[in-house]
């Protein structure tokens, strides 16, 4: 049983792009590992920009410095 939890900031995916790639990573395991997508979980957490870190920043602070 395949477990893959994919990690984004929370900046409005939609539930229509969340529903895509969950079915784009279930087909991918399907394809490239021969795994049943009946017992292929997919979860996805989104995370809130002020407690995401790249280089020693968040990303909150990171987005404000690209405008």
């Amino acid at each position: 049983m395949p477990y893959v939890n994919i990690k984004i900031t929370k900046e409005g995916a939609t539930k229509e792009q969340k529903a895509e790639l969950i079915k784009g990573v279930t087909q991918l395991l399907v394809d490239v590992l021969g795994k049943n997508p009946k017992t292929t979980v997919v979860t996805i957490d989104e995370v809130d920009t002020d407690n995401w870190g790249i280089g020693g920043e968040s990303v909150s602070v990171i987005r404000k410095k690209e405008k």
